[in-house]
């Protein structure tokens, strides 16, 4: 019996990009299908652009897509959504990645091969391509996790990650919907909780097209709230 694959991506405004992220992602699902229930599931968070157009008309011809549309949130919320989502759908896996473009779908195998060992196989962006303020925010938010809860962990937030649903349906009910950067809660609970994980070195490029939504203080500003988020989640980590 083949295990039922969910990859989830959130788009926002990702209209330069959005075909390139199924044409590559969709065969993925295809190779994984489940005998037809696995998924490519794309939520457009609110976008103002004609991405949901765009994806439509992908749709017509890929019925393992799968469209999702809410009201902007911000990227968080619509992980979030996508997680609830698959787990709704009794998915087995669950794979998240964004879709700009800065993962590359050649290297997901190396990640399906390795799920009858670990519960959780994540990226880590050891080389990065997408700005120097992301990577700061990274290097602060791995070394509040060492601080806080005595884990290392190579990379906190990666989008490139395959999850078992049942570690999914573990942690999720710890966290808030109003935490902005789920995947670095994720992360630290795997690790801390000693969570069977591997982290897996991936390419992670610059954004393919289009504008980054989120200008240096606009990251800073997440960064700033993801930090908060995760003093707030070691006072009370284990209730």
């Amino acid at each position: 019996m083949q295990d039922k694959l969910y990859v989830v991506a959130p788009a926002y405004n990702e209209s330069e990009n959005i075909r390139a992220f199924v044409d590559g992602w969709y065969p993925v699902v295809q190779r994984h299908d489940a005998h037809g229930e696995s998924r490519l599931v794309v939520i457009d968070d609110g976008s103002t652009d004609n991405t949901y157009d765009i994806l439509l008309d992908l749709a017509k011809s890929r019925p393992m897509l799968t469209l999702l549309s809410k009201p902007n949130g911000g990227h968080g919320s619509a992980v979030f959504y996508a997680y609830r989502f698959a787990l709704d759908e009794d998915a087995q896996w669950v794979f998240q990645t964004d879709s700009d473009g800065q993962t590359d779908p050649s290297e997901f195998e190396q990640f399906w091969e390795l799920r009858t060992d670990y519960d959780a196989i994540l990226g880590n962006r050891s080389r990065r391509e997408d700005g120097l303020s992301r990577k700061l925010i990274e290097r602060v938010l791995v070394a509040i996790i060492r601080l806080a809860f005595g884990v290392g962990v190579p990379d906190s937030n990666a989008p490139f990650r395959l999850m078992k649903a049942d570690l999914l349906r573990k942690y999720l009910p710890k966290m808030h919907e109003d935490f902005n950067l789920p995947n670095a809660i994720l992360t630290t609970y795997f690790v801390y909780f000693h969570e069977k994980v591997k982290f897996v070195e991936i390419t992670f490029r610059s954004r393919q097209g289009g504008t980054n939504s989120l200008n240096v203080r606009s990251i800073f500003g997440i960064g700033c709230k993801a930090i908060a988020d995760l003093w707030l989640l070691r006072r009370r980590i284990d209730d």
